[in-house]
């Protein structure tokens, strides 16, 4: 999917070379939104406008890099408050929407066949349940052939992700001893399960361990041709991921309200919601030459507007017109 749209992207491109003495802009940050991202850079960067560079490390990584300035803007899944803005100068401002997926290796189980209610996703994931024909997994998967006595391997992100952050906020809202032992962040302390290095590592290590589960953002598993599994929502209904019902999530959020753009959209209400929904923003600093900033800002709007339809064929959801103008009113 990347590289048929890259393709498109490169023939639609201009055909001038960009400048030699062009302005150089540097990214870092969230694996979350990096297919996109690394389309969008490509693409503006053919404009001539300003070559523009965007580094997948993790939200973490992203945050400790604008914050030391030795990059113009970050990328993280993990918003900063209102009050952590101010006190290290920076701006924020939300990017795209997207969906964090259960991806699972379960011989004989299909794309889309394995329901997991809330229920049973905490409770493997806190490892209470370790096989995959637990009677609480075959009583809500009637009629799925569920492989006899095959392990359960937990994967998940070995760095600071904003993915992990989004996926065990979830958990900290549908299980009281998820939220108590474990809790929400970008790093956490987990009950079981072995490392992947970023959004990549999580599916390779999913795609070659037998029995194993794992969490990522939905392109990547689409990319990487990994089950993902349908999640039971907040209104009980079992739903499969898709842009329909992450954008369902994101219908009524009110940004109006929202200080320093900071929203959640987990655990969201409707029948039609994905339930483990997520924002992904860029941070830039409040210091930054005029230059730059202008830019950033040429840059961003680009994204907004002609960047649009590349997201959306990635799976991910745009931000809707009326917040792209709260943005350009409060952000730059």
């Amino acid at each position: 999917m990347i590289k048929e749209i890259l393709t498109g992207t490169l023939a639609a491109a201009s055909a001038l070379a960009a400048n030699a003495d062009e302005l150089t802009l540097n990214g870092a940050g969230a694996s979350f939104p990096a297919p996109v991202y690394q389309l969008w850079t490509y693409a503006y960067t053919q404009t001539g406008k300003a070559k523009v560079n965007y580094q997948s490390l993790g939200s973490g990584a992203g945050i400790s890099q604008i914050k030391a300035g030795t990059v113009d803007f970050a990328g993280s899944d993990n918003p900063l408050s209102l009050q952590e803005q101010e006190e290290a100068g920076l701006v924020q401002f939300p990017m795209l929407t997207g969906g964090v997926v259960v991806i699972v290796n379960v011989p004989g189980v299909k794309s889309g066949e394995l329901k997991l209610s809330r229920a049973v996703l905490a409770d493997i994931f806190l490892g209470k349940i370790t096989n995959w024909n637990d009677p609480a997994i075959a009583a809500i998967n009637p009629g799925v052939k569920l492989p006899k006595n095959l392990p359960i391997t937990v994967v998940r992100r070995s760095d600071s992700s904003g993915t992990t952050f989004i996926f065990t906020d979830y958990l900290s809202k549908i299980s009281g001893e998820w939220k108590e032992k474990v809790g929400a962040g970008s790093a956490v302390k987990w009950p079981v399960g072995i490392g992947g290095q970023k959004n990549p590592g999580v599916c390779n290590n999913v795609a070659k361990i037998r029995g194993s589960i794992g969490y990522t953002e939905y392109t990547y598993a689409v990319e990487a041709k990994l089950n993902c599994t349908q999640l039971e929502n907040q209104a009980g209904t079992f739903v499969s991921p898709s842009a329909e019902n992450f954008a369902a999530s994101a219908a009524n959020a009110d940004w109006n309200n929202a200080p320093g753009f900071v929203m959640m959209l987990t655990n969201q209400p409707g029948a039609d919601s994905w339930p483990i929904t997520g924002v992904t923003y860029i941070l830039f600093r409040k210091d930054a030459t005029d230059e730059r900033k202008a830019a950033m800002k040429d840059y961003f709007n680009w994204c907004f507007t002609e960047g649009a339809a590349s997201a959306s064929r990635l799976n991910y959801v745009p931000i809707p017109e009326n917040v792209v103008k709260l943005i350009r009113e409060k952000a730059f």
